[in-house]
């Protein structure tokens, strides 16, 4: 008799191959969320997502630190239910723009617990952050300064750092290295500290650093949070994200608690143990929730065998951008000896989801699935050729609901005059 089979790390927790061999996320059945909602879309696991915010909560809690905030990197993944969610799981929220604060505020999001990052804002952008109330605005450099004395601004600050150390990551995502367009090296932070201290209503509360994404070695933390600690004795750090996670089956990224213990033991080392310490994870919250359901639409063979899926580089452009590797399986045949490229349909000969996939015999028709697509695929999601974005469902105990519609073709002229 068939029995129900668990997952690699790469899906999201507690999805199966049911006795039928077939994906479940969230209890429900790939093929059938397929036929009923179409491909693509994005299929999110609720209960993931729930359960990596509490993880960090609890991680943080047992590594020894009481005064602290979790804020969820609205960038990896700004849609309202999903943010919504975490709110409600009481983290708080790191936004990048004034469009990302309107979505903060709209998913229920505490102001107060609201850090607005952002390395080239107007100030009108700055004037909106300061008259919503949020918690920190993070300097990223001088005429940030400049702009908040001119808005009048009551508002506590926090300067961001860029403090000399390269993560192991892509040169894309890496943003902790001297030459950053983020941040101000450590001379450039002891001029902002003695400017904002001579600012009429600016408080200082404290340093910030996110030196990348994708990072599998606390090592850099350590060694960031050094240049913090000789920058002056502060109330409140920010020490930023960056936990990687498993695009593939043989990555293994640290666990959380492992992230976590080695970041919260380097601050106390460093920082001492009575501050207020902030982190913004983002992609390690999302990216392994969800999974990503296209049809295969056409099979070839010429050099290789390439295999045709209904999105590509409209719904996942990470592999464009910086090679970002991903897995596939067809939804209800996992594993098979057919290796192929899996390859969106827009007219770009970059536009592989999937190089050197090993499929079943793929066939037209297939729902075939790419896991780890929760961070920056809806994020990053476009037109291009004139393909609407794919929507986002929600599922859990088996029930399925839809959290973002699917665009239409008329929603591709809904701002023409």
């Amino acid at each position: 008799m068939a029995v129900a089979q668990s997952l690699s790390h790469v899906f999201p927790l507690g999805s199966r191959l049911d006795e039928r061999g077939r994906l479940e996320v969230g209890g429900c059945d790939a093929i059938e969320l397929a036929a009923e909602f179409g491909t693509p879309a994005y299929v999110v696991a609720e209960e993931d997502l729930r359960s990596r915010a509490r993880a960090y909560q609890g991680a943080i809690r047992d590594a020894g630190q009481d005064d602290f905030q979790v804020t969820f990197a609205a960038k990896a993944f700004p849609c309202t239910a999903v943010m919504g969610l975490f709110a409600q799981e009481g983290l708080g929220c790191d936004v990048a723009s004034a469009g990302e604060l309107h979505l903060a505020l709209r998913a229920g999001f505490d102001p107060a617990a609201i850090v607005v990052h952002g390395n080239a804002r107007g100030e009108a952008e700055l004037a909106g952050a300061v008259a919503a109330g949020v918690g920190l605005i993070v300097i990223d450099n001088m005429d940030d300064i400049d702009r908040l004395e001119r808005l009048g601004a009551e508002q506590r600050v926090l300067i961001r750092v860029t403090p000399g150390v390269r993560g192991e990551t892509h040169e894309k995502i890496s943003t902790g290295q001297a030459d950053s367009k983020f941040g101000l090296g450590p001379s450039d932070v002891t001029l902002a500290i003695e400017r904002v201290r001579g600012v009429a209503g600016l408080e200082l509360a404290g340093l910030h650093m996110h030196i990348g994404s994708q990072l599998f070695d606390v090592g850099p933390f350590r060694a960031a949070i050094a240049v913090l600690a000789g920058l002056g004795d502060f109330p409140v750090y920010d020490l930023g994200g960056g936990l990687g996670v498993a695009y593939r089956t043989a990555q293994r990224p640290p666990t959380v608690e492992e992230f976590v213990g080695g970041l919260i033991g380097a601050a106390h080392e460093r920082l001492g143990r009575d501050r207020r310490l902030l982190i913004e994870p983002g992609r390690s919250l999302v990216a392994n929730g969800v999974v990503t359901l296209y049809t295969v639409e056409s099979v070839k063979h010429n050099v290789s065998t390439w295999v045709g899926v209904d999105g590509g580089m409209s719904d996942n452009l990470r592999p464009m951008l910086y090679n970002a590797e991903y897995e596939a399986e067809i939804a209800d045949r996992f594993g098979g000896s057919t290796r192929c490229h899996v390859t969106g349909k827009h007219c770009e000969s970059g536009d592989v989801i999937v190089r050197d996939a090993v499929l079943d015999e793929p066939r037209p028709g297939d729902i075939l699935v790419t896991p780890a697509t929760g961070a920056y695929g809806h994020a990053m999601a476009n037109n291009y050729n004139g393909v609407p974005r794919p929507p986002v469902i929600f599922c859990k105990d088996g029930g399925a609901r839809v959290v973002v519609r699917r665009e239409t073709v008329e929603d591709l002229h809904v701002r023409d005059l």
